[in-house]
């Protein structure tokens, strides 16, 4: 695959540089697209410096390898970048109101980083097809399987009358909703106990915020505080 001089290969390695970059872009590009924590510059340096890391791996000491009782294991370098793209993974994901998000991001980091590791070793076909599976996965899947999914809605609300709370904790509990998170605050004034409820509801069906935020107004001792 490599020529055999010195030049053949130092532009044999550019090029792996480039299109490990280019495809890192790519993926990167689909992130910031959905306005995600790491977005084309980040991805495009994780799958450039993984190509790089994998090449100095299996060709930056092939001088020391000439001398008598020398062995290298050139795949440790490709070990330690898949252990260390878990803290740049980690970077991405954020805890809010009891929901971890960010989960796609970080596995997307990693597989850019796969992808880096492929180009550099010199397997473009493989690299590439990681790409497009990689860019189906962020894309296509979302787009056949938005309807079957539950939609995640923050609700933030007060009241005063404990028989709605109930009313409405068996509600978000019910065959339409599933209730993914819940977190309650008793606040008191005098001999009238405030309830703050703060929860993350899952529903079934598509673009119900309107209707769920509905339902609560009809309750007249609901007061829905808007969240942040």
């Amino acid at each position: 695959m490599l020529g055999g001089n010195n030049m053949d290969m130092t532009t044999e390695f550019i090029i792996r540089l480039f299109l490990a970059g280019i495809l890192g872009a790519l993926i990167g590009l689909d992130r910031e697209y959905r306005a995600k924590e790491a977005g084309h510059r980040t991805h495009f340096l994780v799958s450039l410096g993984s190509a790089l890391m994998m090449i100095i791996s299996q060709y930056g000491f092939d001088e020391v390898l000439g001398e008598r009782g020398m062995g290298l294991d050139p795949s440790r370098i490709a070990a330690q970048v898949v252990t260390g793209i878990g803290f740049i993974g980690a970077g991405t994901i954020i805890l809010n109101k009891q929901m971890v998000r960010g989960l796609t991001t970080a596995a997307g980091i990693w597989a850019t980083a796969g992808i880096g590791l492929a180009i550099g070793t010199g397997m473009y076909w493989l690299g590439i097809s990681a790409t497009v599976l990689t860019l189906i996965g962020l894309e296509v899947l979302t787009y056949f399987f938005k309807n079957v999914a539950r939609k995640n809605i923050t609700i933030e609300f007060s009241t005063d009358n404990e028989k709605t709370l109930d009313f409405l904790i068996k509600k978000f509990n019910g065959k339409d909703y599933g209730t993914v998170s819940y977190k309650m605050d008793e606040r008191y004034r005098g001999e009238v106990t405030t309830y703050y409820v703060s929860m993350v509801v899952q529903s079934k069906k598509k673009n119900d915020e309107g209707v769920l935020m509905a339902q609560l107004l009809e309750h007249k001792d609901i007061t829905i505080h808007l969240v942040e």
